[in-house]
């Protein structure tokens, strides 16, 4: 029976939400290795002027430990 275990991160990206929980995955899985899922716990953006400048995620990423 494999065991997971859970680490919380936050991402950003210039050009949306789904990028942003790329780039979390990306950024996770150069030391973290199995990973095996991904949540989106929380999205947020900045906002300069009428623009969305910044997309946030709060992401929860789920790996098996050996």
């Amino acid at each position: 029976m494999p065991v997971i275990k859970v680490i919380e991160i936050m991402a950003t990206s210039s050009s949306g939400w789904e990028d942003a929980a790329k780039n979390a995955v990306v950024h996770a899985a150069k030391t973290v290795k199995n990973i095996k899922s991904v949540y989106i716990k929380d999205q947020s953006a900045r906002v300069q002027g009428e623009n969305l400048t910044e997309y946030r995620v709060n992401v929860k990423i789920s790996f098996e430990v050996s």
